[in-house]
């Protein structure tokens, strides 16, 4: 087969136009020395996905999106070694590559791993993203472990699902997330939280009434402007972690407890290619091991099937109506 369907953006229109998405025909791609070429079972759209596709214009060629997938190895470089014909994988992609929304897709061998085994493809390609994402703020930026205290501060979202239950891997302190609605309030306790509280409220109140003396680590997805209330809840030494922006950020705010603050971004390494690349495989791989002894679960909410352009126009309106609980994971019908 020299040709297969994808999934391209070929200008930044409002996911609600029939353009903003359509259905080409592109060439089956090759893998260099370290690919895996992957014909894509199952895929979860992100917001990183509504963010490029806004700021794409019109690219001089179709633009394939998605991160995360999972699938079948169809064939693999001559400098693959980990993986054979057959393997079945999951990844979180490359920002520098075309992405995942395509029947194939090619995936550096250092960022792929075998996926768990206990999922169904769909309920897998809700993870890799985020779980990566997750694990690298907690285990890298914050060294959370032992007693430690936590904060996720957004936690029925798609990063804040996964954070949760690979920090309840790490420490025996308290996890809390922060929550504003009794339905994401339920999901972040399934998930393992100890309590949530409201972000819509101050802080310092709330967590003080959970008789928590300081975080040593918080994760933020909504972290504009509250230095000053993430200042009054840390530990002295603490790793404030942030995966939005924080456009004015005020280190006087953070002086008095020597916070530190470290902008999170799952693609560096990729991006980059920086010498410990291989790491983001070696993370989905203790991953699938976390999920296949059952202590982590799918973060799937919602599955629709089809990897096409109707189907993931669907999957982008709800990432984009800022009300998602979890993930929503798009299968693949026949090919």
């Amino acid at each position: 087969m020299s040709t297969m369907p994808a999934v391209a953006v070929t200008e930044s229109l409002p996911i609600t136009n029939p353009h903003s998405l359509v259905d080409v025909r592109l060439p089956v791609p090759k893998p260099g020395q370290n690919d895996l070429l992957v014909e894509v079972r199952a895929v979860s759209v992100n917001p990183i996905d509504v963010k490029i596709r806004a700021g794409a214009g019109t690219p001089a060629e179709p633009l394939v999106l998605g991160f995360d997938g999972v699938g079948r190895v169809r064939a693999v470089g001559d400098a693959v070694e980990e993986f054979a014909i057959g393997d079945e994988v999951w990844f979180a992609g490359d920002r520098t590559r075309q992405g995942s929304y395509a029947q194939f897709t090619l995936v550096d061998q250092r960022v792929a791993s075998l996926r768990p085994g206990t999922l169904p493809a769909g309920a897998a390609a809700a993870l890799p993203l985020t779980a990566i994402t997750a694990s690298e703020a907690l285990r890298e930026h914050i060294g959370l472990a032992d007693d430690d205290a936590f904060l996720m501060v957004g936690g029925a979202g798609g990063v804040g699902s996964m954070a949760i239950q690979i920090a309840r891997t790490l420490t025996s302190g308290p996890v809390i997330a922060t929550a504003s609605r009794p339905e994401t309030d339920e999901w972040c306790r399934k998930l393992g939280a100890d309590a949530t509280i409201d972000h819509h409220r101050p802080l310092a109140e709330q967590v003080q009434e959970l008789g928590v003396e300081g975080f040593q680590g918080i994760l933020s997805a909504f972290s504009a402007g509250r230095e000053a209330d993430f200042a009054e809840i840390m530990a002295p030494f603490g790793k404030l972690v942030v995966i939005d922006a924080m456009p004015n950020l005020d280190t006087n705010a953070l002086k008095a407890k020597s916070l530190s603050v470290t902008a999170e971004s799952m693609f560096t390494r990729t991006q980059f290619h920086t010498s410990d690349i291989a790491e983001q495989g070696r993370i989905l791989a203790r991953v699938a091991d976390l999920v296949d002894s059952g202590k982590v679960r799918s973060t799937m909410t919602k599955r629709l099937k089809g990897i096409n352009a109707e189907t993931l126009r669907e999957a982008t309106a709800l990432v984009e109506s800022g009300h998602m609980i979890g993930k929503v994971v798009v299968e693949a019908d026949a090919w």
